[in-house]
């Protein structure tokens, strides 16, 4: 058995935290002593101890001599919920440390690693790191930006449209894919439409199909538009919602919506005097929303690819033509073929009569 072979055993524990740790990230944890794993453990909800610490506390028998495997470097420092792990690890005999990627964050950013070796234990950092980065992309990028990690995912004919003429969207996509959907918004801090989509669809962005907690809910709504009897704005006690308007918003419906218990966030304005996105994905990270999934309509997508906001892309595609239409991506100002937004496909798969692409901008 090779260190990669172990690293991979924790990167399967870390991520059955999917969903469950933000704003902390994914880690999983192994001990292994003369050849067998002795101790294992993952990072299972924020709050909750450390994935090291599990695997310490799960371990049979005397962990002196033994080896760790870890996929982040362990933390130094006190956080909101729990103590450093560092300071446990340093308290064992370890023989070996090994870690698949450095933390990002500021306060550790490969301070553990210089303790753990000033203190003797041979530390080995990089084994399978790509794939450690890979699970924990949320968390990088918020830590290293302070704004959140935003999916964008839309439902589609195969021509292209995500709903009639007259706006009629339910449902372009199979019933595997609206589960899936659910499981995206369970994986999320916050899902977020526009009022176009509150307007038409009147949803309640809650996670029902599946087992998960809700996201935050997040409209824009640059005049304060939303109807006080819309869904999204019930139900309170189990997912929080948000409202994105500008300072010219109606000052009425911005008092009405306070009383009713909704918060009220006012961001700058872009060019055409709407909700400036890239300030509202800074004002969420400041709530410690550390990922965001966009769910439309088609001007929110628009305005999103527009401003190269998209760290992921999400595209299902159902086996239909629907002819006329309304289109999920509007213009976006490219006069050639050439200059227009390259992708990179990362996943490719079916769900249901479906066809699911996930891809990534190219940089």
């Amino acid at each position: 058995m090779n260190d990669e072979f172990y690293i991979k055993q924790a990167l399967n524990l870390a991520r059955r935290g999917l969903g469950k740790t933000s704003p902390n990230p994914m880690v999983g944890a192994l001990i292994v002593k003369q050849g067998k794993v002795i101790g294992q453990g993952y990072h299972r909800r924020y709050g909750g101890n450390h994935a090291e610490i599990n695997a310490i506390q799960n371990a049979h028998g005397d962990i002196s001599g033994a080896s760790l495997y870890v996929t982040l470097e362990p933390c130094c420092h006190h956080g909101k919920k729990t103590p450093p792990c560092l300071d446990t690890l340093l308290r064992y005999d370890l023989r070996r440390v090994v870690i698949g990627t450095i933390d990002p964050n500021p306060r550790v950013n490969g301070r553990s690693i210089q303790a753990l070796r000033e203190k003797g234990i041979e530390t080995e950092v990089g084994v399978l790191g790509e794939e450690c980065r890979q699970l924990n992309e949320v968390y990088f990028k918020y830590i290293q930006t302070g704004t959140p990690f935003v999916t964008l995912k839309f439902a589609q004919t195969l021509d292209g449209r995500i709903a009639s003429a007259s706006g009629d969207s339910r449902w372009i996509s199979s019933e595997p894919s609206l589960k899936f959907a659910h499981k995206l918004r369970s994986y999320n801090d916050a899902v977020l439409v526009g009022i176009g989509t509150v307007l038409q669809d009147d949803p309640q962005l809650t996670v029902r199909r599946v087992k998960g907690r809700n996201p935050v809910r997040v409209a824009i709504d640059s005049s304060l538009r939303i109807p006080l009897n819309s869904k999204v704005l019930k139900e309170q006690e189990a997912a929080r919602t948000i409202i994105a308007a500008t300072p010219d918003a109606d000052k009425g419906k911005h008092t009405a919506l306070l009383r009713q218990g909704i918060e009220v966030i006012t961001t700058g304005k872009d060019g055409a005097g709407r909700v400036d996105i890239g300030d509202l994905l800074k004002k969420l990270g400041e709530m410690n929303i550390s990922s965001v999934l966009i769910e439309g309509g088609a001007e929110v997508i628009t305005s999103m690819i527009r401003n190269k906001l998209v760290d992921k892309y999400i595209v299902i595609i159902a086996p239909r033509i629907m002819g006329k239409g309304i289109d999920a991506i509007g213009d976006l100002g490219t006069p050639t073929a050439g200059s227009s937004l390259k992708l990179s496909f990362s996943r490719i798969f079916r769900s249901g009569e479906d066809l699911i692409i996930e891809a990534r901008p190219e940089s």
